[in-house]
């Protein structure tokens, strides 16, 4: 899996214990996945080379500094991407906002697509889409293809936990796409949740069942 980036450090994997801990409170929860949300974006822009030179003056002296132009449009898969949108918007604050909101449909084993907001001109945008987790891959892999329907530029999905079958499953469809996760899960039970996993993103970060 050639675009797929595991983030592998010891603060990471010390956060994820306690998205884990079914004891943890929503509060709590949703502060982690906020701070590891941070952290992904960060890994997700490092290689970002859209930079221009402006002249500007320190306190002391005059000098050039970088600044991102054309920045990524971060778009959040609903209703558990929500949890990470502000994180990364907290990062790359001069970034537009998008919102899809897809689910699948157990009884016609499909998706269903109930919302799509993108901002104008999104064509040949850069996209960070946020979705926590990724298990069977159904929802992600609509959503990617609806995105690309609006021909924009270089996607990059940031999640926290996905599944070996669903991370095979997207690259089989969209092989371009780049994936950033902190740990990849081997199984998913009969339901669709991945084990070990975490339970149900949306459900633990708003009290809802």
């Amino acid at each position: 899996m050639r675009n797929l980036k595991i983030i592998d450090h010891p603060l990471l994997k010390h956060k994820l214990g306690y998205l884990r801990d079914k004891n943890t409170n929503s509060s709590d929860f949703r502060e982690i996945v906020k701070e590891i949300s941070k952290i992904l974006a960060y890994e997700a822009m490092k290689d970002w080379t859209q930079l221009e030179t402006i002249s500007i003056e320190t306190p002391i002296s005059k000098t050039t500094t970088e600044r991102i132009v054309n920045p990524p449009v971060v778009v959040s898969i609903m209703r558990a991407g929500n949890g990470m949108l502000d994180a990364v918007l907290s990062m790359i604050p001069i970034s537009s906002a998008g919102y899809i909101g897809i689910y699948r449909d157990k009884f016609i084993r499909n998706t269903v697509e109930y919302y799509f907001k993108m901002p104008e001109n999104v064509a040949g945008k850069n996209i960070l889409l946020c979705d926590p987790l990724i298990a069977t891959a159904d929802t992600i892999v609509a959503a990617i293809d609806r995105l690309k329907q609006y021909k924009v530029g270089r996607i990059k999905v940031l999640s926290i936990l996905a599944s070996k079958v669903g991370l095979e499953k997207v690259f089989y469809f969209h092989p371009d796409v780049e994936i950033y996760i902190i740990n990849m899960e081997q199984e998913i039970n009969e339901a669709g949740y991945l084990i070990p996993g975490l339970g149900d993103a949306g459900d633990r970060l708003y009290q809802t069942k």
